[in-house]
């Protein structure tokens, strides 16, 4: 049976942790989408854990990890990411993980491209990670990537990297890259890429039987291509949809969808943010929840949880059980506000539907619904009815404002344990 991790907001909800707590009982974790723009914080056994591009199920020592087909892979990143957890104790790691060939090869290329197209923007700019992912799958869209498999044959993979080179030389003249270089690095990458490479679908035959498959979703519902605050948004699907696609998932082996939500809002990069909180408020909630990006050091927007924005990710994703993260982060308020509904440009409210017209979303006024804070201390509790009698209301409110999806996980800090399971 598969379970699937998603972010339900613009990322950053902290899914790392849930995702490591569930794969201590998974024999198989897999990454659907998403590239080294990735990131996922997790502290185990006191030791604290970067992950961009691997999947966060390689802290279990009994669980297989896989790349999938959805995915970018930028090949440096994967060595030195692996390399690193290796150091940190992880010392199988590097038997438990693969790559599907089918996924497509992030060149450092790429992110010189990606760095020339936000140049080209302007005062328009996505706020991209500069890794490279939009050209990437940009270039899979056009069926001129090269996929991973790929980087086997030789003569194919330089051909196909030589024409993306000359393809976007055309289109901007001198680049500050050198292909030979790169083709150069690839005769050795080549030999110690074999072992992780696999056909995907083969794999996952083998796998078929496993009793415990965990999906971990990277980035979030509000950057998905189709879905999110385009063009503010990430290149691929970070969706439910983006999940079964890129690992050929039988949809009636779902067993659960995890919606993880903070219990606040926060986006990195340009883009609408309807509650964001450009005031002392939004400052708070920045500094106490340490709200830099694991992948960039940026510093994150921040602003009171939105749950209209919650009700549109949850009538997309179909979350069977929620994840509410950082509720420690609020101990400090003697109010929080919590958005309820939208204030369209034209007068109309909604409370579940977000305008695909990003200069309309930059116009929604929020109507908001005022809790009285708890004012204590949360950090480390582990039992529901330990939580302040205001932080269980504001759980339960949340509970009924997104029509009973249940929230089972309730986080309390950053180690591993400061997680409340509730039956």
């Amino acid at each position: 049976m598969v379970s699937i991790v998603l972010g339900s907001q613009w990322g950053d909800e902290g899914k790392g942790k849930i995702t490591d707590m569930l794969s201590q009982q998974a024999t198989l974790c897999c990454r659907a989408a998403g590239g080294h723009n990735a990131g996922h914080t997790i502290v185990h056994d006191n030791v604290t854990y970067d992950f961009h591009i691997l999947p966060s199920g390689l802290v279990s020592p009994t669980c297989i990890n896989l790349i999938g087909a959805g995915t970018v892979f930028h090949v440096p990143s994967f060595f030195k990411e692996l390399k690193a957890i290796e150091e940190k104790g992880l010392s199988s790691a590097g038997k438990r993980i693969f790559v599907s060939d089918r996924a497509h090869v992030c060149f450092d290329l790429h992110s010189v491209v990606d760095g020339l197209e936000e140049a080209g923007l302007g005062g328009r700019k996505v706020g991209t990670t500069g890794k490279g992912i939009g050209p990437c799958y940009s270039d899979k869209a056009a069926r001129r990537g090269v996929r991973v498999g790929e980087i086997l044959d030789e003569e194919t993979f330089e051909r196909k990297l030589r024409t993306l080179d000359t393809s976007y030389r055309a289109r901007f003249g001198d680049l500050t890259y050198d292909v030979e270089e790169e083709i150069a690095r690839f005769k050795e990458y080549r030999t110690m890429l074999k072992p992780y490479i696999v056909d995907q679908l083969e794999f996952l035959q083998e796998h078929k039987n496993s009793p415990n498959i965990l999906v971990e979703g990277a980035n979030a519902l509000m950057l998905d291509l189709d879905h999110g605050t385009y063009p503010f948004v990430t290149s691929s699907s970070t969706g439910l949809g983006g999940a079964v696609q890129a690992l050929a998932l039988n949809p009636s082996s779902i067993k659960s969808v995890i919606g993880v939500v903070k219990a606040y809002t926060t986006r990195v990069g340009s883009g609408p943010f309807p509650s964001e909180q450009l005031n002392e408020d939004g400052d708070k909630l920045q500094k106490v929840g340490r709200e830099f990006g694991v992948t960039t050091g940026r510093r994150r927007r921040c602003g009171w949880l939105d749950l209209v924005l919650c009700r549109y990710s949850h009538a997309i994703n179909h979350y069977t059980a929620l994840n509410l993260t950082k509720l420690d982060v609020l101990d400090d308020f003697d109010e929080i506000k919590v958005g309820v509904a939208y204030i369209l440009p034209d007068g109309k409210r909604t409370t579940c539907s977000l305008p695909a017209d990003p200069n309309v979303v930059e116009k929604i006024k929020v109507e908001y619904k005022t809790l009285p804070g708890w004012k204590c201390n949360t950090m480390g509790v582990t039992r529901y009815e330990d939580l302040p009698e205001n932080a269980r209301a504001y759980i339960e409110f949340i509970e009924r404002e997104l029509g009973g999806v249940p929230i089972k996980w309730i986080g309390t800090g950053p180690a591993r344990e400061h997680m409340i399971a509730r039956e």
